[in-house]
Parts: C-alpha cells; structure tokens; sequence
C-alpha cells in the first residue's frame, strides 16, 4: 500500500512539474509582449503619470464600484444572470475595397469593436484593429460575432499610422499588427507600449511613444495628440506599466477623436475646450457594468462626453463585436440612440465596412441592429 502511495505521489509531483513548464512555456509566446528597455523604463519613470511603480488615472479610478474586493465581484459579474449577448444571425456589413480610396475622400470605416480605418487628406490610419476571430490570448474566449470578420490583412493599404490607444487583447492583437507589419510605417501609442512592438520585430525608429497631452507633428498640416483617458493597461499579470490613451487627430481634411477604452470623466470637457470640437468623435459605448463605472462608459455617459467634446457626430465604439460585458448585444446602440435625441450632434450608426465622411451632414445611416434576423 506504501508503495503504491508513493507511486501515485511521484506521478502527481510529475504531472504538477509538466503543468507548470508547460504553462511556464505557453507564457514565453511573443504575443504576450514585450519589457521596456532601458531608455523605455526611463522615459516611463520620468512621467509624471507614473507614481508608486504603475501609471495611475488622473482622478480617482478603482477598477471595481463594489467594496467586496476584485475576486468576489469578479465571481459575481461570472455567474451573473446573462441573455441576449450574441445576434442570432449575421451582422449586416459593406466591404468597400480600402485600396482604391479617392484621395480626396475624407472617411472614417468601422470595422467593429473598437478598430477603425481613417483617410484624412490621403493619409491612411489604422486604430486598434482586430482582424482576427477572437480578442483574447486564447481562440475559445471573446469569439467575434458572425459575419463582422470581413477584412484581411490583404485587404489592407500600406499603412501610414498605426495608432494602439492600449495593449489590452481587445485593442492591441498580436495576430493582426504582425500580419500588417510590412504595410505599416510608423506606430503611434503610449508610454511603454512599444516595447510590444519591438519584441514583434517593429523597428525601434518607427515606433513613437508619448505620454498624456503631448503632440506629434507629422508635417505642417497634421498632428496626433495623445490625451487622457480613465482606464486601466495590463497584457499578462501586473497592470498599470503601460499607459493607456486616447487620440485626437487634426488635418484640414477633418478632426476625430477617439476614446480608447475610458471611463467618464472632467477630461472630456478639457479636451473639447482646447480643441474647440471634432467633426467626429468615436467613444467607448460598450462592454459597460455597474461594477465597472469607472472604467468604461455607459451609452448615456457617451452622449454627454460627445456633448462635451463639442463633437458634431458621434459614432459609438466598443460595442457590435466581442461580448466582454454581459449585457444585450444590442443594448450599447438602443440606449446610445436614445440619450443622443436632442442633442447638438449627430448620432451615427454605420455598419461594419460602411464609410462616414467627414463633414457631411446629410449622410444617413440605418438602424442596422433591429434588424429581424439578429433578435
């Protein structure tokens, strides 16, 4: 009897060592990212957003409302009461060839979730994009609704701006940004987010990092401004080492702000007082809960910062892809829809693939989510 215990204890300790390295192994894939280098880790001590080892919010930002503690509210979001959380059908999409773009045309293409396509004045931007099926470090987590994986890599033009608000697994995919590497020519992101890039073999030159309210100037007539957002970073176990943003950009073909993931808060004021308005504003609309007021927007709070951002329409993003919260699906646009009545903007609602241009008030779009194959 002694021997067989002894046995099935040496198998244990066996199969605990091979679970162990075997994760130990699994952790070591690129896609988890990649470790500041020196002149990386300076840059991000010397901000002034980086205090007591981690990036912190402007105001106060606990990740969770309730006072139970993050592994009790965790459980009880888990195992909370979930319906309607993906369409029954296909979401209707427009695949426009992104490739033969009249220069002239000033647009903005979602293309789901929080990934956007941008032409200003000829130039090409790419947002957050997530081209693959999932938004998750694994293919059974955070599946992407039916009929919105509609572009490829190969779709794509050359890339003149790749813009990654944070590196969460939802805004910043491995899969994707690798996949386009050689059609990218610069990189625009915040403090430390970089050295992702850089272990997936992204020149270091074309990489340009920046902190909260600084600009970029890329010639005389366009700029990227990266701005505050209330939110959280963190790719593997240890979170607040990178710096989470938003993005303004201006050209004379147009202005557009983007949120990245934010909660609300008294920057969306700030900022639409220093840039005077946006011709369009895409704003975290989605994946929202209680438990999460601080970190994410609901509908409601989303019209107010368009409001605030002196925006002349407002698209919502964050919503119409993955479900990350477990409210409806289609909740983010009815409630969006609603706050956004008599209010001093436009409320835009285009499906995947289908253009808004910039500046053009008599553009109409449908309500695309009611339709009867999605309930």
């Amino acid at each position: 009897m002694q021997k067989k215990a002894k046995r099935m204890l040496i198998i244990l300790l066996l199969l605990i060592v091979l679970l162990a390295g075997g994760s130990w192994l699994y952790l070591q894939h690129p896609k988890f990212g990649g470790r500041p280098d020196e002149a990386g880790r300076t840059a991000i001590q010397e901000s002034p957003h980086y205090k007591d080892g981690k990036f912190q919010n402007l105001i106060d930002t606990p990740m969770f409302v309730s006072e139970k503690g993050r592994v009790s509210s965790t459980l009880e979001f888990i195992f909370s009461k979930k319906e309607r959380t993906v369409p029954n059908g296909d979401l209707p999409s427009v695949k426009r060839d992104l490739k033969s773009l009249a220069a002239d045309e000033n647009i903005v293409i979602w293309l789901g979730h929080s990934s956007f396509f941008l032409q200003l004045d000829g130039r090409k931007i790419l947002i957050d994009p997530i081209l693959s099926d999932y938004a998750s470090p694994v293919f059974f987590i955070n599946k992407a609704f039916k009929g919105t994986t509609i572009y490829s890599a190969d779709d794509l033009p050359e890339i003149d701006y790749l813009l990654i608000s944070h590196d969460h697994w939802d805004h910043l995919d491995y899969y994707t940004v690798t996949a386009l590497r050689a059609k990218i020519k610069k990189v625009v992101t915040g403090l430390g987010v970089g050295a992702h890039f850089e272990r997936w073999g992204f020149p270091r030159e074309m990489i340009h990092e920046a902190d909260w309210n600084e600009s970029l100037f890329f010639g005389d007539d366009f700029s990227i401004h990266i701005l505050p957002a209330r939110h959280f970073s963190g790719r593997l176990f240890k979170a607040n080492q990178t710096l989470w943003v938003a993005f303004a950009l201006q050209a004379p073909g147009g202005s557009v702000f983007f949120s990245g993931d934010s909660g609300f808060g008294p920057h969306y004021q700030e900022i639409g007082q220093r840039f005077g308005g946006f011709d369009l504003v895409m704003l975290d609309s989605g994946q929202y809960d209680p438990q999460w007021a601080n970190i994410h927007m609901n509908p409601e709070q989303a019209a107010q910062a368009a409001e605030d951002l002196k925006a002349a329409a407002y698209l919502p993003a964050h919503a119409g892809r993955f479900t990350i919260a477990y409210h409806a699906w289609d909740d983010p646009f009815v409630r969006a829809a609603a706050a956004s009545d008599g209010r001093p903007f436009r409320f835009v609602t285009p499906m995947i693939g289908e253009p808004v241009r910039l500046g053009d008030d008599s553009q109409a779009f449908t309500r695309w989510w009611e339709a009867d194959s999605l309930k």
